[in-house]
């Protein structure tokens, strides 16, 4: 392996342009680069023929001069330009493709396994001259209402800079367009490439926030209509919520850290004005995710407190019917027995037997009535007073 480059002096400040960021007026058309769309999750087994180098290129004062098909001509041609970059794009590649950028461009071990295995939480680490990037990339799918989250890992040296992309987002096409449509701004190194990198993902996350905050807008009004299969919604767009701040709120330290050293590093100024400025859309979106958290928080607080009132009042409900009821049993049962006194009565001296001694006693029936009488009477006092009647 021949010996690396050092890495290059940024041109003079009278070279940059002015960088656009994407979708504002003015900025560069797309026109072809590195593809994108549905991909595999990062678990997914890796296909027979899936093709595991998107795009490699090899540039020259932010041109390309060369498209080499393999990683070894792209290896070859850029031993040939002294002063060229490689700009190396991978989805899901095997662990032979990787180990061969390590032996080529002396990538740390540690960082190599972490872009096979993926799984990994942003995070920005420093391997002698080359500078190992995790990013977690997200977009929102309108059909699913959910967020997919993607993984990106990134490894910038003196002269190359490599993407290994587990899923479908984010679309690095658009960036590599983007940047050769800014020859002056990619002639600055690989680290213009990675800023523009980073910018495109913080780019990604607006859709998701917006998408978010229409969801939680559609939550909130299922709340208050009682919709029994909000809750479940709320809990599925709160463990997103869970995945989309662990993407988001590490960025904001990893920036901060790449500024620290803009002044050890030799950072381009117009560079730095780059950096901060995708610092401060990291910093917004991850107090937007915060406040997004805390908002599904209480959501779920107060549909918790609304379906507990409204199973109150069921209940209360059928606590009043039972009461109700119970009340009609009363009084049914309280006639049941004024009425059960005078048939038992009425029984006993109907069962015509010869030697009853009350049947040849000329007072038997006026007594039997009496009899009836006064117990129904009493009967019905005694009910009565209880409010049985």
């Amino acid at each position: 392996m021949s010996e690396r480059p050092d890495r290059r002096t940024p041109p003079s400040a009278a070279k940059r342009p002015a960088w656009r960021r994407p979708g504002s007026p003015g900025a560069t058309p797309p026109a072809g680069g590195q593809s994108s769309g549905p991909q595999s999750a990062p678990a997914a087994p890796t296909p027979p023929n899936h093709r595991s180098v998107i795009d490699s290129a090899v540039y020259r004062d932010g041109r390309r001069v060369a498209s080499p098909a393999t990683l070894a001509d792209t290896f070859r041609q850029l031993r040939e330009e002294p002063d060229g970059m490689a700009w190396i794009g991978l989805h899901r590649p095997t662990e032979t493709e990787l180990h061969s950028l390590a032996a080529e461009f002396n990538l740390h071990e540690l960082a190599v396994e972490d872009a096979l295995e993926a799984h990994q939480r942003p995070k920005l680490e420093r391997y002698g001259d080359t500078l190992f990037v995790v990013l977690r990339a997200a977009r929102y799918l309108d059909a699913q209402e959910e967020v997919e989250f993607g993984e990106l890992h990134v490894f910038v040296g003196p002269d190359f800079l490599i993407t290994v992309r587990h899923g479908g987002a984010p679309d690095l096409s658009s960036v590599r367009r983007r940047m050769e449509g800014t020859p002056e701004l990619l002639s600055l190194g690989p680290e213009a490439a990675l800023y523009a990198i980073l910018d495109a993902v913080v780019d990604g996350y607006a859709p998701v926030v917006e998408g978010v905050q229409t969801d939680i807008d559609e939550i909130e009004t299922e709340v208050f209509r009682g919709d029994p299969a909000v809750s479940r919604r709320i809990y599925e767009l709160s463990r997103e919520m869970v995945e989309f701040q662990r993407a988001t709120r590490p960025l904001v330290g990893m920036l901060h850290g790449l500024m620290a050293g803009f002044a050890k590093y030799g950072t381009d100024e117009e560079l730095q004005r780059y950096l901060r400025d995708v610092a401060d859309h990291v910093t917004h979106t991850s107090e937007r995710v915060d406040g997004f958290r805390q908002a599904l928080t209480e959501i779920l607080t107060v549909n918790a407190t609304l379906v507990s009132q409204q199973q109150n009042a069921e209940m209360r409900a059928l606590a009043e019917a039972g009461f109700e009821q119970n009340e009609e049993i009363k009084k049914i049962s309280s006639w049941a027995a004024i009425l059960f006194a005078p048939t038992l009565v009425g029984t006993i001296y109907g069962m015509n037997f010869d030697s009853m001694p009350e049947l040849s006693w000329s007072f038997g029936y006026p007594f039997a009535v009496g009899l009836m009488g006064v117990v129904c009477v009493s009967l019905y006092v005694v009910f009565k007073r209880r409010d049985w009647l």
